[in-house]
């Protein structure tokens, strides 16, 4: 189910697909934790319930940010992978780790801190392309593994 938009407003339109609390969540455990199975979601720290998983996916799958396939060696797991298009939310990704970093440490001293937050710090950019080289070259060995069974 193709959602319906409220405006006109760039920024409206994305938040109508990505503004809930568990679309970016979910990109993220893909981008930067390697989650790719409906397990390894319900397996993380953010704790989704299995039910809401399963529309989130669907609908990231319907707008093209996610595809679905079949696991290389057991058709019956679904595979999660990051499209382009998702892929391309990497810089929104980092974007909120940074702001996040900045603004909200005092209120949530817990943050993730140390190396990866350090190169962050250092470099947004590098950061950024090293998060889709590390994702592409995840996903190149699963597609290969994939087309060579």
């Amino acid at each position: 189910m193709i959602p319906t938009f409220r405006c006109d407003c760039p920024i409206t339109s994305a938040l109508d697909i990505l503004g809930d609390k568990w679309m970016l969540v979910i990109v993220k455990q893909m981008l930067m934790q390697g989650k790719k199975t409906f397990k390894d979601f319900t397996e993380s720290e953010e704790a989704i319930a299995t039910n809401i998983l399963s529309v989130k996916l669907k609908l990231l799958e319907e707008v093209g940010i996610v595809s679905k396939n079949n696991m290389p060696n057991n058709k019956k797991t679904k595979l999660y992978l990051l499209t382009e298009k998702g892929l391309a939310l990497t810089p929104v990704i980092v974007e909120l780790a940074d702001w996040s970093d900045h603004h909200l440490r005092n209120l949530n001293p817990t943050i993730q801190d140390g190396e990866v937050m350090d190169l962050l710090r250092s470099d947004k950019l590098a950061f950024t392309a090293f998060l889709e080289k590390n994702y592409r070259e995840q996903t190149n060995a699963i597609i290969h593994e994939r087309n060579s069974n």
